[in-house]
Protein backbone atom coordinates (compact mmCIF):
# COMPACT_ATOMS: atom_id res chain seq x y z
CA UNK A 1 0.00 0.00 0.00
CA UNK A 2 1.65 3.33 -0.79
CA UNK A 3 1.83 5.88 1.66
CA UNK A 4 1.27 9.47 1.17
CA UNK A 5 4.21 10.80 1.04
CA UNK A 6 5.89 7.73 -0.90
CA UNK A 7 2.71 8.23 -3.27
CA UNK A 8 3.67 12.17 -3.57
CA UNK A 9 7.55 11.29 -4.60
CA UNK A 10 6.16 9.24 -7.34
CA UNK A 11 3.43 11.69 -9.00
CA UNK A 12 6.63 14.21 -8.40
CA UNK A 13 8.66 11.55 -10.59
CA UNK A 14 6.31 10.81 -13.30
CA UNK A 15 5.59 14.57 -13.60
CA UNK A 16 9.30 15.41 -14.40
CA UNK A 17 9.18 12.22 -16.92
CA UNK A 18 6.21 13.91 -18.10
CA UNK A 19 7.54 17.61 -18.73
CA UNK A 20 10.46 16.78 -20.13
CA UNK A 21 8.47 14.98 -22.85
CA UNK A 22 7.82 11.11 -21.85
CA UNK A 23 4.54 10.72 -21.47
CA UNK A 24 4.36 7.24 -22.62
CA UNK A 25 3.09 5.39 -19.35
CA UNK A 26 5.70 1.97 -20.44
CA UNK A 27 8.31 4.22 -21.08
CA UNK A 28 8.12 6.03 -17.60
CA UNK A 29 8.00 2.61 -15.79
CA UNK A 30 10.86 1.91 -17.95
CA UNK A 31 13.12 4.73 -17.10
CA UNK A 32 11.89 4.80 -13.47
CA UNK A 33 13.24 1.14 -13.52
CA UNK A 34 16.55 1.90 -15.39
CA UNK A 35 17.20 4.63 -12.69
CA UNK A 36 16.40 2.27 -9.85
CA UNK A 37 18.62 -0.23 -11.44
CA UNK A 38 21.81 1.72 -11.58
CA UNK A 39 21.01 3.60 -8.11
CA UNK A 40 21.61 -0.40 -6.55
CA UNK A 41 24.55 -0.49 -8.50
CA UNK A 42 25.87 2.78 -7.29
CA UNK A 43 24.75 1.56 -3.90
CA UNK A 44 26.89 -1.56 -3.86
CA UNK A 45 29.88 -0.01 -6.05
CA UNK A 46 29.74 2.01 -2.75
CA UNK A 47 29.80 -0.50 -0.26
CA UNK A 48 33.05 -2.57 -1.78
CA UNK A 49 34.81 0.45 -2.40
CA UNK A 50 34.42 1.05 1.64
CA UNK A 51 35.23 -2.25 2.16
CA UNK A 52 38.47 -1.78 0.85
CA UNK A 53 39.29 0.98 2.56
CA UNK A 54 39.09 -0.20 5.97
CA UNK A 55 40.77 -3.25 4.92
CA UNK A 56 43.24 -1.32 2.89
CA UNK A 57 42.64 -3.56 -0.11
CA UNK A 58 42.06 -2.97 -3.38
CA UNK A 59 38.51 -3.26 -4.48
CA UNK A 60 37.66 -6.93 -5.09
CA UNK A 61 34.20 -6.65 -7.52
CA UNK A 62 34.23 -4.33 -10.59
CA UNK A 63 30.77 -3.73 -11.91
CA UNK A 64 31.26 -1.80 -14.79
Amino acid sequence: MLTGDLRNQIDRLWMSFYSGGISNPLETIEQITYLLFLRRLDELRQLEENKANRLGTPVEKRFY
